[in-house]
């Protein structure tokens, strides 16, 4: 059921943390795989630990705000590997933590830019090509801030995008499961990742306890989700909001 043989699936924010653990999983189970990020020397090791495992990658590094890099991942998925079936759309960005009133406005088109712009971009693109295969999965990174009844303190911007992805899924889905097309997002807790950073033991102790399991994530869990999603396991499955979150959103001690 988690199979995920002959299928060509593009893999965004694919340098570290969760979008190099699904990368990896994706190419586990079978897919070949286009990967991206900004950074090539990070896109250029992970190609080489997925080759080193007998699956198949290709990198393409630039910027998912970026109209032509999108379609660049799209030619390339179906000129090296005959079509594109699955997207991770993953790449985000929480942008500066400040209160609204103290954010300029490059502030805030960055982290809509990164987060929801990018997602309109790369599902335009990616759409047509899964048109063309007959199917397809998208798959979309939110969050558990700015959804249901969890806010943080100095979010505005990212609650606003990642609360707006949750909305382009389910339009997206409504639009598109008449032609075999999934649509997702997928909502993950705290994770071990660059993006989650500490400066104190006690710091880390205190996020780590506002989760129902008093721990966040290893990248590779969320990345189990994610193949979920890619797979044919949640065929029945779209225009959700999968919380894999440790039980964030639902914790109230």
């Amino acid at each position: 059921m988690f199979s995920l043989t002959n299928k060509v699936a593009i893999v965004t924010g694919a340098s570290a943390g969760i979008g190099r653990a699904t990368a990896k999983l994706f190419a586990a189970h079978g897919a070949r795989i286009i990967v991206t990020a900004r950074g090539q020397a990070g896109l250029d090791s992970l190609v080489a630990e997925i080759t080193d495992e007998d699956g198949e990658a290709i990198a393409l590094a630039g910027d998912v705000r970026d109209a032509a890099h999108n379609k660049a991942l799209v030619d390339l998925a179906e000129a090296r590997f005959g079509g594109l079936d699955i997207a991770f759309n993953n790449a985000g960005a929480v942008g500066l933590m400040a209160p609204l009133d103290a954010l300029e406005k490059q502030d805030w088109d960055l982290v809509m830019e990164t987060n929801l712009g990018s997602a309109f971009l790369a599902a335009k693109h990616q759409i047509p090509a899964m048109r063309r295969r007959g199917q397809g999965s998208l798959i979309f990174t939110s969050s558990f801030v700015g959804y249901q009844t969890a806010g943080m303190p100095g979010m505005t911007a990212y609650a606003a995008a990642k609360a707006g992805l949750v909305g382009l899924t389910k339009a997206l889905a409504a639009d598109l499961g008449p032609e075999g097309i999934r649509v997702n997002a997928l909502l993950p807790g705290g994770t071990d990742t660059q993006m989650a950073t500490f400066e104190t033991d006690e710091q880390r102790r205190f996020v780590e306890g506002l989760h129902a399991l008093k721990r966040i994530a290893r990248p590779e869990e969320i990345a189990q989700a994610a193949l979920y999603l890619a797979s044919e396991a949640s065929s029945f499955t779209t225009g959700t909001a999968l919380l894999a979150d440790g039980g964030v959103s639902i914790n109230k001690m």
